[in-house]
């Protein structure tokens, strides 16, 4: 599950990382109070208007500037908000921006310039350890930097059994070229990051930049944080942190419904159930000159509310030209899968306008293929792979 920055740098706060300090508003006015509280709390009088949304690159589509003053403040809110923002991250549409953050200046002058830092927590999924990624060009696209000057990223994993040791913290502070003060106030941060992240049971944290002010604080400055969906039974304050406005309005109705739904850009609509079978169908699906539309695992259960569900959630997509149904009775009887398709298919009528491939293997395969066949229903039947390949080639000829 995504979160927005000031969601994130909330959870980070709470485990004692220094963070760059903000207040969420969702319309002009609000911003300007959180601008004067702002000042009232930190002694800021320039502030930076954040746009507020799941995606990278917020600055480069003009979704993050600095504001000298209120009225500064007020009129950037009042442009950024409900604003359409693209970004590299985003579809060529943009995502609505509902809301902003302001946040304090954090570039003061001082003894010394601010220098920025990248670094982030995840797993390294080839050793099963996770990994603190950092460098010295924070603020950057990491992944130019890390292809241009691969020598510039530094990782540093750690022993499971151990935790991040004391050693690790310095040494990702000395890599930084930092010393005195601000070596101290990084092995702080460090410590308190990794913490973070593992007792809030994310899958990543990305902090770019990581600022070095010029008093030689260390803090966050941004936050992307992705929290593990399968550890949220574990932590039920932070599911009141989902923003569903945020996420892809299919799936979040396939969730619903308690369908393990991916949306994709393709022509072929797949409802499967199990993942092998359904990675299975996809590439059957692209070796027969379609496109897999959606990745669809229905589970255990196929009976007729579940595929009228699996129907419509795929007939959203506009794109779909065919739709491909590809099931093993194991658990599930193939001529109860079949019954609820030829259920579902005369309670939908109209609304299927598209052609329907059934491949039906397992227990009853036979009684399933016959009761299909004796419905009178314009789906198409077959038996083996090489013939539903065969037949979404035909049907998108």
């Amino acid at each position: 599950m995504n979160l927005h920055e000031y969601q994130g740098k909330e959870i980070l706060s709470s485990f004692g990382v220094r963070i760059q300090r903000g207040i969420v508003a969702d319309n002009h006015k609000k911003a300007v109070d959180a601008a004067k509280q702002l000042t009232t709390e930190t002694g800021t009088s320039w502030y930076v208007v954040k746009a507020q949304i799941h995606a990278g690159g917020r600055g480069k589509g003009g979704g993050v500037k600095l504001a000298k003053s209120l009225q500064e403040v007020e009129k950037i809110s009042n442009d950024i908000i409900g604003m359409m923002l693209k970004t590299p991250q985003t579809s060529a549409e943009g995502k609505k921006v509902n809301q902003v953050l302001i946040a304090e200046d954090v570039y003061y002058p001082g003894d010394s310039e601010p220098e920025e830092y990248y670094m982030s927590v995840l797993l390294n999924r080839s050793t099963g350890r996770n990994m603190i990624m950092y460098s010295t060009e924070g603020g950057m696209d990491i992944e130019t930097v890390a292809e241009e000057t691969p020598h510039l990223i530094f990782h540093e994993e750690i022993d499971p059994a151990l935790g991040l040791l004391p050693f690790q913290a310095r040494k990702i502070a000395f890599n930084l070229g930092l010393s005195g003060g601000a070596l101290k106030e990084m092995v702080k941060f460090v410590t308190a990051l990794y913490t973070a992240y593992v007792k809030s049971d994310s899958s990543l944290f990305e902090i770019n930049p990581v600022l070095k002010t010029s008093d030689s604080k260390i803090l966050a400055v941004d936050a992307k944080v992705t929290l593990d969906d399968s550890a949220l039974y574990r932590h039920k304050d932070y599911m009141e942190l989902r923003d569903l406005r945020e996420e892809n309005a299919i799936e979040v109705e396939a969730n619903a419904a308690g369908l393990n739904y991916v949306d994709l850009d393709g022509n072929v609509g797949c409802m499967v159930n199990g993942a092998g079978l359904a990675m299975s169908t996809m590439d059957l699906i692209k070796q027969s000159g379609g496109e897999p539309a959606n990745f669809l695992d229905v589970g255990g259960t196929a009976d007729a509310e579940r595929v009228e569900k699996g129907f419509r959630i795929i007939l959203r997509d506009p794109a779909v030209k065919a739709i491909l149904v590809n099931i093993f009775g194991g658990i599930v009887r193939c001529d109860r899968v079949a019954q609820g398709i030829v259920d579902a298919y005369k309670n939908m009528g109209d609304d299927i306008k598209v052609p329907i491939i059934v491949r039906l293997q397992g227990t009853n395969a036979i009684e399933a293929k016959k009761l299909i066949e004796d419905s009178g229903l314009p789906v198409h039947s077959v038996v083996e792979f090489q013939e539903a390949a065969d037949k979404v080639q035909e049907v998108l000829a």
